[in-house]
């Protein structure tokens, strides 16, 4: 298989289609149980934090005297705002440090801007008949699952290498007052892992500017910000700089967490915008919550403070691997054939893995049938629904070496395999 499968004859496609199904069918009967499916740390990656346990050894106080045993703070200790602050690239005074989960938040501010609006005043994204935001693809499903919970509608905007087309956004925006916003995942993007480049970033913060609507807001999940693969680290612009140049802070709102950095389901999570905007957050969380877990908030703070690179560079020895594994088996396998495109990325938790259209649902379902499961066809889009049908994300974190190897040999056979019965079809 060392040459473009559009170049193969008859006979040589005939030939290819009834070895893979052989040995497809050798899989069949090996009763595997494979899983790239979910983007989570593996548990060396977990026990990297197991030192939290030994932060706060009987010492509750925080740095201003608090006792974090108790009622209160309902922006969070300074600390650990000053963390996310560290984390995000934004001045402490801007942070709100909350429980364990960023989708909470992110609940939180797109269910204020809905319902109240988010600066005090009139303006409410329920005012509009059909309040939609723009979701670049393909994206993160979280993103998707949470708008179409709330009835609000998505509109499609394309990724490129730099980021979201940013023409076709500032098209779609400046033409429609009904759209109030855009879903950015900016460095290391769920799941292409592009970096959003500098003039995107500054484009992304002018956007308000240009948009019909004057609730419109830049939704800033920087799930990655520190999920690097290599070091010196990419950089990714600050989109706060960059809203206060272009005088629209009240527009932008940043999420970030250490869901990945420490325990998955035992971090810290932070929300970053404007005082206007926080003061609005704060006013509804003072409905829902005395405070979060400040005891938590406290030993993260004190883990992390002063070795936040070393800590993610001991991950990154962890995952490098794992990437490596996945993009050389693709070239391997699939490269010669010239059928399938993928990202290397440089960071991040995901590889996306493009296939001729029509291919990706066909090719998880026959994953699936021998013990390989994959996040769903069509999941990076709104509702499930890729209208091409060729995106399949990778998540390589979760799996051990031997494992991951195996999974790939899986996927890149049904990749082949797939596409061979397309080509013989045609």
């Amino acid at each position: 298989m060392n040459k473009p499968l559009a170049e193969y004859s008859a006979e040589e496609l005939a030939a290819l289609s009834g070895a893979l199904q052989r040995e497809y069918e050798l899989l069949a009967g090996n009763r595997l149980a494979l899983d790239l499916s979910r983007g989570k740390p593996a548990a060396d990656q977990l026990s990297l934090s197991d030192g939290l346990e030994n932060m706060i050894a009987g010492n509750y106080t925080a740095a201003d005297g608090t006792d974090t045993r108790n009622y209160g703070q309902l922006r969070g200790l300074p600390e650990a705002r000053e963390l996310g602050a560290e984390i995000l690239q934004v001045p402490a005074e801007h942070v709100i440090a909350g429980g364990n989960s960023s989708l909470n938040l992110m609940h939180l501010v797109v269910s204020t801007a809905l319902s109240k609006g988010l600066w005090g005043d009139s303006r409410a994204w329920r005012n509009s008949p059909q309040p939609a935001i723009l979701t670049p693809v393909p994206g993160y499903d979280r993103h998707f699952t949470l708008t179409e919970a709330m009835a609000i509608g998505m509109v499609h905007v394309g990724m490129t290498a730099d980021g979201p087309d940013l023409d076709q956004a500032r098209e779609l925006a400046a033409a429609d007052a009904n759209i109030k916003g855009i879903w950015c995942v900016p460095k290391y993007s769920n799941p292409t892992g592009c970096v959003y480049a500098d003039p995107v970033v500054e484009g992304l913060a002018r956007l308000c500017n240009d948009a019909a609507a004057d609730d419109f807001v830049v939704l800033w999940d920087n799930a990655y910000a520190v999920h690097d693969l290599h070091f010196p680290p990419l950089q990714l612009a600050s989109i706060h700089a960059a809203a206060e140049q272009a005088g629209t802070l009240d527009h932008v709102v940043q999420f970030g967490s250490t869901s990945k950095i420490t325990f998955a389901g035992g971090g810290l999570a932070f929300v970053a915008g404007s005082q206007r905007v926080l003061t609005q957050l704060e006013r509804q969380l003072s409905f829902m919550t005395i405070g979060a877990d400040k005891v938590n908030q406290l030993r993260h703070a004190r883990f992390l403070r002063g070795r936040l690179e070393a800590h993610m560079q001991a991950h990154a020895e962890l995952l490098r691997p794992k990437f490596a594994l996945v993009i050389d088996t693709l070239r391997r396998e699939l490269q010669a054939l010239d059928i399938a495109t993928w990202t290397e990325p440089q960071g991040g938790y995901f590889v996306s893995l493009d296939l001729r259209p029509g291919l990706a649902s066909e090719v998880v379902s026959l994953a699936k049938a021998v013990g390989l499961s994959l996040t769903p066809a069509g999941a990076t889009y709104p509702r499930g629904e890729d209208p091409e049908d060729r995106n399949v994300r990778i998540a390589p974190t979760f799996a051990g070496l031997n494992e991951l190897e195996a999974a790939m040999q899986v996927l890149t056979l049904c990749v082949k395999l797939a596409t061979v019965r397309q080509q013989n079809s045609a």
